[in-house]
């Protein structure tokens, strides 16, 4: 009897053994999960790096502290459903490949995303995307809806040999600063002007240094805008003016205000393939008034500052953009407003951007914003579209007081000495340009 108790009770521990073991580990489980649940890590704050960048600097473009590329961005509104696709597109995780390239060709995307944002299309060929109505936005927004996939337009005219070095064997007549001047058709005295004053081509002196630079001037311009009103054929003024100063790139798109944005992407293309030896490039508006000599002492200080850099880290990238920074801006709304933006097309904030009047930045990064753009979809302002490209680099545009583009107080606009410090003001009519350019010769020995 005693021998059968024991056996019955050993039965019964063996039974009960792994029951036990199982509520233990349910138990450890639930605790487990409810302190995962429970537990809220300190946030970390998010940096992009740019390859290449070392040190944050006032020569450099600087980082940004917190990201403008956001994974909410709202659904709701056209361009952040095309940039989240784009965005997916290029994601080496999502593709399943840590290399960074794409494993799918752009063939297997879904059919709208693929036509409306990552095609190059001749102008006649493009058309609104789908499924977004275009009735309820105003015409200039609408064009710009219709063919914001287009990137690629004959060229009408063009200048292959702007920036072939000479038979000498001085590097003066590299392309130091190569300025990129935004105009359209029929704003002839605006060129003529920059070309008598702070535009002119060939060896220009600095101010301070006396060391100066080579500089090119070239004209950006799409075809003229028709839609308007009627205005008189400008074609063969633009052949003559072309014949006799040979600096006009002109591309088949409709010159709008809109467009500014393709005259960007057109010229990055333009100068990787016909200017890859200037050094820095300046893109400005042509009623601005700049100061070259000034602006050259500016950029030869950090030219050397990279050379002696680049000797001892063996660094290439050059990563300089420079401009009045505006920063926490937010897309106007007000549909008889220039820059309006409907909110059914973007929402959300702007990034770190600076002022299109006029900017400055290295050919290195230059080259670094034809291949980011292409992973950017297009957006009718042109500087907050340099931001958006910027952004995703993981950089942000660097503040100079120099760059005045809401101008100088009125009562300093006619005094010399109140540019002293003034790299750039906007904005200045043909006739102020050469008033100012001649007031301002002196302007050292007065000051």
């Amino acid at each position: 009897m005693g021998k059968c108790c024991k056996c019955n009770g050993r039965l019964l521990c063996m039974c009960l053994l792994p029951c036990m073991m199982t509520g233990h580990l349910l138990i450890y489980i639930m605790v487990t999960i409810f302190v995962t649940i429970s537990y809220t890590p300190s946030k970390i704050p998010i940096h992009y790096i740019a390859p290449g960048i070392s040190a944050n600097s006032g020569a450099l473009a600087s980082h940004p502290l917190s990201p403008f590329w956001k994974l909410h961005l709202d659904h709701s509104s056209l361009w952040n459903q095309l940039q989240h696709s784009l965005d997916r597109h290029y994601n080496p995780i999502l593709q399943g490949n840590t290399s960074g390239t794409l494993r799918k060709p752009i063939a297997k995307l879904p059919t709208p995303i693929r036509d409306e944002c990552l095609s190059g299309c001749a102008s006649h060929k493009c058309s609104k995307p789908s499924q977004y109505d275009v009735n309820n936005i105003p015409e200039q927004m609408r064009l710009f809806v219709r063919s914001m996939h287009c990137r690629s337009y004959r060229m009408l005219i063009n200048q292959p040999n702007m920036c072939k070095r000479n038979k000498t064997k001085s590097g003066l007549d590299y392309p130091m600063l190569l300025m990129a001047i935004k105009s359209q058709v029929g704003n002839f005295e605006n060129r003529q002007a920059i070309r008598e004053t702070w535009g002119r081509s060939g060896f220009v002196k600095g101010e301070a240094n006396k060391k100066g630079g080579f500089v090119r001037t070239v004209f950006l311009l799409g075809r003229q805008d028709s839609s308007t009103g009627p205005h008189p054929d400008l074609k063969n003024f633009l052949d003559l003016e072309n014949q006799k100063h040979r600096d006009i790139l002109q591309w088949d798109f409709r010159d709008s205000f809109y467009n500014l944005t393709l005259k960007d992407l057109l010229f990055w293309r333009w100068l990787k393939q016909y200017c890859p030896t200037a050094i820095f490039i300046f893109k400005g508006d042509d009623d601005v008034f700049v100061r070259t000599g000034a602006l050259l002492d500016y950029l030869s200080k950090h030219w050397e500052e990279h050379k002696l850099r680049r000797a001892i880290t063996n660094e290439t990238h050059m990563d300089l953009f420079v401009g009045d920074v505006i920063s926490n801006a937010m897309p106007n709304r007000d549909p008889s407003a220039k820059y309006y933006i409907p909110e059914s097309f973007y929402r959300g904030a702007y990034p770190t951007y600076a002022g299109g009047g006029g900017v400055v930045y290295s050919r290195s990064l230059a080259l670094r914003l034809i291949e980011v753009s292409t992973k950017v979809c297009l957006f009718p302002i042109d500087d907050v579209y340099l931001g958006m490209c910027l952004e995703r680099l993981g950089l942000s545009p660097s503040h100079h007081p120099g760059f005045l583009t809401f101008d100088l107080p009125e009562t300093d606009r006619g005094n010399p000495c109140a540019y002293k410090s003034v790299l750039l003001v906007h904005r200045r009519s043909p006739k102020e340009m050469l008033t100012l350019w001649h007031k301002l010769q002196d302007m050292n020995s007065k000051c």
